[in-house]
């Protein structure tokens, strides 16, 4: 018998479309607690609503109490599923990822219509994210998030649409697995996972988005914000306009880790070009480059490691040694 938990935080998989106005709405019970599911009888489900929250409301602190949730239940249940709002989903699965250690299936799903619209894809994706769970393959392949009958990984998923019920993908990678009608086909698995079994979460990380004529004034107003690290989406392999050098100068003068991602969705920055801003500058001036990570997972990878270490070779090594 396997026992899954069902942990339900929000978003639209738990709202109801109002159909006079045509908005999608909170509820006050989630549309499909306690519904009755076809599933195998070898599988055995318990729920537990700890959030009801649309997924702009997730916070850094929520991501640790389910987190810290899940780790208090891992030697009652033999899988986790987490219904939750599409819009941070991603984030949650990566924190998820990065601070639980375990080869237990933690899979996460969600709907990008609600149980009453027409074609909704809540209640399909929910026992889709049950069969993944309660099989054995699941295991040791850290966390999942499966929608529209893909399986994906955690730390490459990503939504690529606001609308589309596809909109979850990977774009340089592809799913890991694929659901169909009779069975549940992983092709691909992961090659390594580090964990980092903090137990809160406090750090202040600032993210921000390269853009063409960007200066350094944007980055000398966040310093009032006392950060802790900040990430940036730098432009192409990893290179930022020239006259944000000094600002970001003055940052490192003030230890602030300074983590590089591309604002591309494909493939990964590297130390480059030489000019003055560019990547080889950049890399030479003590800047962190974090391979292939999106911007939004590069911050809460740099919040984590943060949270117990704050040496710089050890952040390095963090990022630019998997």
């Amino acid at each position: 018998m396997k026992r899954i938990l069902i942990i339900h935080t929000g978003g639209t998989i738990s709202m109801l479309e109002d159909k006079d106005s045509g908005a999608v709405l909170q509820t006050t019970q989630h549309p499909l607690l306690g519904i009755p599911l076809k599933i195998e009888p070898s599988i055995h489900i318990s729920e537990k609503v700890i959030f009801s929250l649309p997924s702009p409301q997730i916070t850094m602190q929520h991501m640790m109490t389910l987190a810290n949730f899940i780790r208090d239940r891992l030697t009652e249940f033999d899988g986790f599923i987490v219904t939750h709002g599409t819009d941070t989903l991603e984030e949650t699965a990566y924190f998820l990822d990065l601070v639980i250690e375990t080869s237990k299936p933690i899979v996460i799903t969600g709907a990008m219509r609600s149980s009453n619209e027409v074609g909704s894809d809540a209640l399909y994706n929910l026992i889709s994210s049950i069969r993944v769970a309660g099989t054995e393959d699941a295991n040791g392949k850290g966390v999942l998030i499966v929608m529209n009958d893909e399986i994906h990984t955690a730390v490459n998923c990503t939504k690529t649409s606001t609308s589309n019920v596809a909109t979850f993908q990977s774009p340089q990678y592809g799913p890991i697995g694929l659901i169909t009608k009779d069975h549940v086909l992983f092709h691909h698995t992961i090659l390594n996972r580090t964990t980092y079994p903090i137990k809160t979460i406090n750090k202040n990380v600032l993210l921000l988005k390269a853009y063409a004529g960007m200066d350094g004034e944007i980055v000398k107003a966040i310093l009032s914000c006392h950060p802790d690290g900040i990430v940036i989406e730098a432009l192409g392999q990893g290179n930022l306009p020239k006259d944000m050098v000094h600002a970001l100068q003055s940052c490192q003068t003030k230890n602030i880790p300074i983590v590089l991602v591309s604002r591309c969705y494909k493939g990964i920055v590297q130390p480059t070009y030489g000019y003055e801003g560019g990547g080889k500058q950049l890399k030479e001036m003590g800047m962190i480059f974090a391979s292939d990570l999106t911007g939004q997972k590069a911050r809460i990878k740099l919040m984590v490691v943060l949270e117990s270490q704050s040496e710089y070779e050890h952040i390095v090594s963090e990022f630019e040694e998997k």
